[in-house]
Formats: structure tokens, sequence, C-alpha cells
């Protein structure tokens, strides 16, 4: 099969099972969704949902953010992964982004960049969900399925090479829903260590199936 022609047939099973998929990270404006990613850092989103609510209603703005500390956000992410990093990485984010940006989020990926904790997938996925921009952030599920399914070539061994092989073939408009349909088939299907192939209805697409399960 032609990699144009398996992303066209990607594409139209997700549009068809999934049309509105979106994140799982719970948040009511950007400024949350901006802390629940940095948060998401390899850390599931599951346990960060437990975390920010508590985080939100103590911190519900940037400034109230900014006037913290390290250790006072500590005691709402002690459970997260990293928690001390974070915590800094948090505290930092909220004092730029009065500083530089005004309060607000800001849209393009090079700005978002610049905050502490934010590295270039949390900044797309700020720019893809927020601003409905073609940003693809490629995690840990985004980059194991693109290659299982051979979305992607052997010498994409970065999330950043594997980004720009998939913005190829993927439509500007529906590059910010299929980031999700990427992660969630990888959280719920084409698991880390057992793929649930039984149950996968991809497995004519997939090179991984077609190498390993015939």
């Amino acid at each position: 099969m032609l990699k144009k022609d398996r992303f066209k047939a990607l594409i139209q099973h997700f549009s068809e099972k999934f049309p509105t998929a979106e994140t799982e990270l719970h948040y009511t404006n950007p400024f949350e969704l901006l802390v629940a990613v940095i948060l998401s850092a390899q850390c599931t989103d599951k346990r960060v949902n437990m975390v920010t609510p508590a985080l939100f209603e103590r911190f519900p703005d940037a400034q109230s953010l900014a006037d913290s500390t390290a250790d006072e956000v500590f005691g709402y992410i002690r459970s997260i992964s990293y928690p001390n990093n974070k915590a800094k990485h948090l505290v930092g984010m909220a004092r730029m982004l009065l500083e530089k940006f005004g309060g607000e989020v800001p849209s393009t990926i090079e700005e978002l960049q610049q905050m502490p904790g934010v590295g270039r997938k949390t900044a797309n996925v700020i720019a893809s969900v927020i601003y409905n921009q073609p940003a693809m952030a490629v995690d840990t599920h985004v980059f194991r399925v693109s290659h299982r399914l051979g979305l992607v070539s052997k010498k994409a061994t970065t999330p950043l090479a594997v980004e720009k092989e998939l913005v190829k073939y993927i439509p500007d408009e529906v590059i910010p829903v299929a980031h999700h349909w990427l992660i969630l088939h990888g959280r719920y299907v084409c698991v880390a260590r057992s793929p649930q192939c039984d149950r996968c209805e991809l497995t004519h697409l997939c090179q991984y199936f077609e190498k390993n399960r015939l």
C-alpha cells in the first residue's frame, strides 16, 4: 500500500468513527490547558485531572500563580511526575505570561516555547487545541502508532522527524483532530506492551500487524 493511500484510509476511518476526538485533559480556558499540558509530561492525563481541580481553585489565573512560590505549588502537584521541576516551571511560566505576553497565552509555537516547561510538544498542543492551528504534537503514543502503522519511515527516530513526516500527508484542516486520533488509538488500542490487534480496526493498514501477527 502506498503511503498516501494509507493516510487516506486512516483519515477516512477516524473521520467516520471519531469525528470529534479531543484532549482528555480537563480545562476551561487556555491558561488552564497550558498548566495541564505542562503537568502531563511523562504523566497520565488521568493523574493530571485528579490534581488540577484543587490547583485551579487556588490558582485560577496567571497572576495568582505568578504571585506564588514553587514550594506552595509543589504541595498541590506532589503526586505528579517530577513535581519539583514542574512546580518551578509553572511559576516561571506564569510570570513570563504576565511580563511578556500580557497574561494571554500566545498562539505561535515560537512564543510558546519561550516559557519555562513548554517544549515543542506542549506548544503544538496549545496551538492545535486552543488556536486550531495545523500543529502535530508528537508524544509517545503518536510516535509509537505512527511507526507501527507505517505512517512514517524508520529513519524518523525523533519526535520532530515524526512530526515533519506526518504533516506532509495530513491536510492542514485535519491535523488538529488527527493528533487526538493517534493519541487515543495508542492509549486504548495500540498500547505499548501488548497491542490489542484483535480489536483494532486498522490491521488492514498496519505494517506491525502484517509483520508480527499473520
